[in-house]
């Protein structure tokens, strides 16, 4: 029966590695996962009924360590038990053997986490000459925003894409710019940001022409379009990252290079 309990947690828990690989099936899993359990708890609570000492035991109190005599009548006692030592052996064999395979199936859930994102939390599709569109993917030249404009444009070939909504505004005079905005890429009065809010990832997209701020509806954080989106309220405690824009040589707005941060919220490998 010991044999028997283990061997089927051990069959059980290799069948449930082999449901989940092939695409899984919860009633499936769950009725695997309970046998190979039982099967474990079964055979140990056989196990010590067949070969451990019965009985109960009562010493003085004060006693620690066994006598001579008794640990020579404990010896005797577990060697010519019920069955041969090496039916034993071969039951805890069984044991490990079906601990080992409840362990390998408890990994392949691991493949519910999705691939490894690498440095894709690091990079959006904007890369330097990518022109600027709009929704509909029509490219941008720098007469098309007015002053106190707001266009959310997108690299192109990449519209929709999760990390690369990005706001271009345009403020009346260029020398309204600080210097780490002029810095970071602007063409004339025109000035990009992520569109993402640093907090939580919400669209940042309302814009106050008159004090130059931009404001997440989600929590109200707060930025400062002339100072580099810095945060001045809310609870943002980062800047939106600023993208590089230039004029190609068609007179369309293009990316002079990829955001120089990582957009959107924080996470746990972020410089």
């Amino acid at each position: 029966m010991i044999a028997a309990s283990f061997a089927l947690s051990i069959a059980a828990g290799l069948a449930l590695g082999v449901v989940y690989w092939t695409g899984g099936q919860p009633q499936l899993e769950g009725l695997f996962l309970a046998i190979a359990l039982g099967g474990i708890g079964t055979g140990m609570v056989a196990f010590a009924k067949a070969y451990l000492p019965e009985g109960i035991v009562a010493e003085p109190r004060g006693r620690v360590a066994s006598t001579d005599e008794e640990v020579a009548a404990f010896t005797a006692d577990f060697e010519q038990g019920r069955a041969p030592v090496r039916r034993r052996a071969v039951l805890v064999r069984l044991l490990l053997g079906a601990f080992a395979a409840l362990g390998a199936a408890l990994f392949f859930p691991i493949r519910s986490l999705g691939p490894r994102p690498g440095r894709g939390l690091f990079r959006t599709a904007f890369a330097g000459g990518v022109r600027l569109v709009t929704d509909d993917g029509h490219p941008i030249r720098p007469a098309d925003v007015p002053v106190g404009g707001v266009l959310t444009v997108w690299p192109e070939g990449a519209v929709g894409a999760a990390d690369a909504p990005t706001l271009l505004i345009r403020v009346e005079e260029p020398a309204l710019f600080d210097s780490e905005v002029l810095a970071g890429g602007t063409v004339g009065g025109l000035v990009a940001y992520s569109k993402l809010c640093t907090h939580v990832g919400c669209p940042v997209g309302l814009y106050q022409e008159t004090e130059h701020l931009l404001l997440c509806p989600c929590h109200q954080s707060t930025f400062d379009v002339l100072r580099a989106a810095q945060p001045v309220f809310g609870p943002a405690t980062r800047r939106l990252p600023q993208l590089p824009i230039a004029v190609g040589p068609d007179g369309f707005l293009v990316a002079a290079g990829d955001y120089r941060e990582p957009v959107g919220p924080g996470f746990w490998d972020r410089p």
